[in-house]
């Protein structure tokens, strides 16, 4: 249990810390959720630009069987490069966005 709620703190750590990079075009707020229950995390951009509305995932991670799913990453850096800085290990990161068939081809865990 101390492994899960060191994930979930992580986890929202680092969304905390992209919520507070605002887009620098429109009138655009990131929109962080956090739900310890279900283990669903996700940073969303909401608002409007000059082409219209703005409603898009930035980041959504999810906490399964002790594992750290990444489920969407439109970072610049990479979220899974973030939580290996903070020592989470590559066999509790799961590259949800891969097709399961080609998860091997990373160093990271197939699920």
């Amino acid at each position: 249990m101390a492994k899960l709620e060191h994930y979930r703190n992580i986890i929202i750590q680092i969304l905390q810390k992209h919520a507070h990079h605002k887009p620098s075009h429109g009138e655009i707020e990131p929109l962080l959720l956090c739900d310890r229950i279900a283990d669903n995390y996700l940073l969303l951009d909401i608002g409007w630009d000059r082409t219209g509305r703005v409603h898009s995932v930035v980041l959504h991670l999810r906490i399964i069987e002790e594992k750290i799913w990444i489920e969407f990453d439109g970072t610049e850096g990479g979220i899974a490069l973030e939580l290996l800085e903070l020592e989470v290990p590559k066999s509790d990161i799961v590259l949800g966005f891969i097709r399961p068939k080609s998860r091997h081809l990373t160093d990271f865990s197939v699920a």
